[in-house]
């Protein structure tokens, strides 16, 4: 397991969350970045590797805006939302290999602004794909593409609405006690059944948001972060997965299964944990279904139990799992689960403004495209 604990995270930072700008994704992304590199105690100088998130962004703009002079590794992690949290394994790849001591990854969104998510789908290297198995019955944004695999859960193993809408209620819960949160008013079980249907069966509350903004995170290497700013958070495991037919949903023989399923026992082993031992969870929740798959994906309850396992409750600060304790994509912005990271570090640190007590072992996932999933299992120091 040469990749466990090789670099911790270090530094973390955001801008304020929006629905509205005239500026750039890349502003956001750079501003993002000085505040993370501020947070670990470091000079953009002493950044030496960078994995930004994708939309335009390169290295170049970094070396240009923050006077890098010996930047020794840059790379993208292509997976949607699941390549802020694989971007962790990256890093850690190259420190271990000795060419980098401190790797920033950065990520902007003008989600809002800047076009709808239908759009960007079309970009997607597997549009082709989804052009011919997919889009002759009219799926083509997110939810219309996500949509059969809820229902299928559901078809098979009796799963819920009500039980999807505990996921949104306690994340807007969260979400409500955060000073850099979107959506700020209470949800209720009730609301979100009254909610119109975007995509049978995802409502409008079971949907993230399109946000304007950006976060990012600083690793660095073990021997280079015991005397900086803040305490460093260990990486104790990370793994990718990609699931059977990665590029069309409805050709894959289970519906119900995502890449991580093939990650998280990858992560789990290097980390030497278990379930048990997860204090808090920041899982990707583009949708409140996907949250639910990810739970089971990950072992904490068999494959059909996800609606009741999150019932009464149990994803709350004081239940069984606090999962998303920042409002997540639902509630808090759509930062393509860099905010993600960042929550986890603050929780790990102690500094965050919903609190799980005595947090000490937490993990972070990514879930991207048409399935793709990745972990991030850590520890206070």
């Amino acid at each position: 397991m040469p990749l466990r604990e090789a670099g911790a995270v270090t530094g973390v930072g955001e801008t304020k969350y929006l629905r509205g700008t005239d500026r750039t994704a890349l502003s956001f992304q750079l501003e993002a970045s000085l505040n993370a590199i501020r947070d670990a105690g470091l000079k953009p100088s002493d950044i030496d590797g960078l994995i930004p998130y994708g939309h335009g962004a390169v290295a170049e703009d970094f070396i240009t805006n923050f006077g890098i002079k010996d930047l020794r590794f840059s790379a993208t992690t292509p997976m949607g939302g699941a390549s802020a949290v694989a971007s962790i394994q990256c890093a850690l790849a190259v420190i271990d290999a000795g060419i980098c001591n401190h790797v920033l990854l950065s990520l902007g969104r003008t989600g809002y602004s800047g076009g709808r998510i239908g759009a960007r789908v079309q970009q997607m290297p597997q549009f082709k794909l989804i052009g011919e198995f997919e889009m002759p019955s009219g799926a083509i944004a997110p939810a219309q593409l996500y949509a059969p695999m809820a229902r299928r859960h559901m078809e098979l193993y009796g799963t819920k609405s009500t039980q999807l809408a505990e996921i949104a209620v306690t994340t807007r819960q969260h979400a409500m006690l955060q000073s850099n949160a979107t959506m700020q008013r209470p949800m209720t079980i009730e609301d979100h059944q009254a909610s119109r249907m975007i995509s049978d069966p995802l409502r409008l509350l079971d949907c993230s948001l399109e946000s304007d903004g950006g976060a990012a995170v600083v690793i660095s290497a073990v021997d280079r972060c015991r005397d900086l700013r803040k305490p460093p958070v260990m990486v104790m495991g990370v793994a990718e997965g990609h699931p059977d037919s990665p590029s069309a949903i409805t050709q894959r023989p289970d519906l119900t299964t995502l890449g991580l399923a093939k990650a998280a026992p990858k992560a789990f082993a290097m980390a030497g944990v278990t379930h048990d031992d997860i204090d808090v969870a920041e899982i990707y929740d583009c949708f409140t279904y996907i949250v639910m798959c990810q739970l089971e994906d990950l072992g904490f309850c068999k494959k059909g139990e996800g609606g009741a396992f999150v019932e009464n409750g149990a994803l709350g600060l004081n239940g069984r799992l606090p999962v998303n304790t920042h409002g997540g994509l639902l509630s808090q912005a759509h930062m393509a689960g860099m905010n993600h990271i960042v929550e986890l570090t603050r929780q790990l640190r102690g500094e965050a403004e919903a609190q799980v007590p005595d947090a000490e072992i937490g993990l972070v996932t990514g879930y991207g495209d048409m399935g793709d999933g990745s972990i991030a299992i850590m520890r206070r120091d």
